[in-house]
């Protein structure tokens, strides 16, 4: 009764079986036998039907916990001697991948733990070395985004993210209609486009089709979109706009907290939304901006540039010319980093317009993204190699629809 219980457990249909199962109390641990109870099969290869069975080789693989005890699945997997093509060939087994030496379900289970925290918690929880969970991630990443197809993307978003200490990136390429990561590579050049494009069309895209690139100002980027994607126009978000206007705040104020002690402390009060004030800042807010300081200006001018594009949903047009009003006020302000931010804007205007033209033409989930890689890479205090978080980026933003879920879900339902 029992071995018919853990088949169904483990989804296997006849000619597998499980012929014991053996409960170890003081190991804490269980191990079910299974067998293959014909003595031909079908050649793994060509198909060939009614092969005869060439030998057996003992292999075993470890399963979900069953209660407190650990659990292994085991067989004497059979080698088919095939007569149609003469190859000699291991079945695959229903509970685990090729080569692994876990079952399906304990990979699941790894793979939606890896998502919610570090992989060497992870590792912990499951009582197993972490190097056998980064297999395991690697393994069902490569081979489920071997099965995405990309055919009908057309706006995409590049970014760039920080996945070491010193200058080590990685280049992350977003669907933006669908907020999915369609690819990352180590680097931050204009050689990162071309090899996206060649990723690209091994999944069903096409190039030619990619209408928009959404990005920041980064002049790789520019140049491999210019000569890798020629059809598709640039947009510079104003996510990425106001970020300047930001930092040319913050030029301005480190110049003036020389000589103004009002300005001490005050940083993170001029560069936050307003509407993320806390009390205590909202009370230094409350007569700051109104003054005669320089930061105050620049902050004025900071906070209307974000309303040109807080409003620009109404009408691209519109949004352009309060755009234009703005720069005027920019190159008259006298605020060396907002002259210059002005001239930026200026060089970059066909594509800071083009930004106007749909709203989905941002990258405010790219950085949403990057801000979560960030926290994943800062719990697990970095991840050994660029390859590693290469994979943790696709699992947490890939959205990849071949990935096994969550072995829980069920119970929960």
């Amino acid at each position: 009764m029992q071995e018919a219980l853990f088949c169904q457990a483990l989804g296997l249909a006849a000619p597998w079986a499980v012929e014991r199962v053996a409960l170890d109390v003081e190991r804490s641990r269980i191990d079910l036998y299974v067998v293959w109870q014909s003595g031909n099969a079908a050649c793994p290869v060509c198909a060939a039907a009614d092969q005869k069975l060439h030998d057996h080789r003992q292999r075993s693989w470890r399963h979900l916990d069953f209660f407190q005890f650990e659990a292994y699945v085991h067989c004497a997997l059979p080698r088919v001697s095939c007569s149609v093509c003469g190859c000699t060939t291991q079945l695959s087994v229903p509970w685990a991948r090729e080569g692994s030496r876990f079952t399906l379900m304990f990979e699941a289970l790894a793979l939606t733990l890896a998502r919610e925290m570090p992989v060497a918690a992870c590792a912990r929880i499951l009582r197993c070395a972490d190097n056998a969970l980064w297999r395991q991630i690697d393994a069902h990443v490569s081979l489920a985004r071997a099965k995405e197809s990309y055919a009908g993307v057309a706006v995409i978003g590049i970014d760039e993210t920080s996945c070491a200490k010193g200058h080590s990136y990685i280049t992350l390429v977003h669907d933006l209609e669908r907020a999915r990561l369609i690819y990352a590579t180590p680097g931050k050049d204009a050689s990162t486009v071309q090899r996206f494009t060649e990723d690209f069309k091994s999944h069903q895209g096409r190039p030619e089709a990619i209408q928009v690139v959404c990005m920041d100002m980064s002049k790789a980027f520019i140049a491999g979109a210019g000569q890798h994607l020629p059809q598709a126009a640039i947009a510079f978000d104003g996510f990425h706009v106001v970020q300047m206007a930001n930092r040319a705040v913050d030029a301005v104020r480190r110049e003036e907290a020389r000589g103004e002690r009002w300005l001490k402390k005050t940083r993170w009060c001029w560069l936050k939304d307003k509407a993320k004030w806390t009390d205590k800042e909202q009370a230094k807010m409350d007569w700051l901006p109104h003054t005669r300081l320089k930061t105050a200006r620049a902050w004025r001018m900071k906070e209307a540039l974000r309303d040109v594009y807080r409003n620009s949903d109404a009408d691209a047009a519109s949004s352009a010319q309060a755009l234009k009003k703005w720069l005027r006020w920019a190159q008259r302000s006298r605020l060396r980093p907002f002259t210059d931010l002005a001239k930026t804007i200026q060089q970059h205007w066909a594509g800071i317009l083009k930004a106007f033209d749909a709203s989905h033409l941002h990258t405010g989930y790219v950085e949403a993204v990057n801000s979560l890689l960030q926290a994943a890479k800062a719990k697990a205090r970095g991840y050994g190699t660029t390859d590693h978080f290469i994979a943790m980026a696709f699992l947490i933003a890939g959205k990849l629809t071949h990935l096994p879920g969550s072995p829980l879900q069920k119970a929960r339902a």
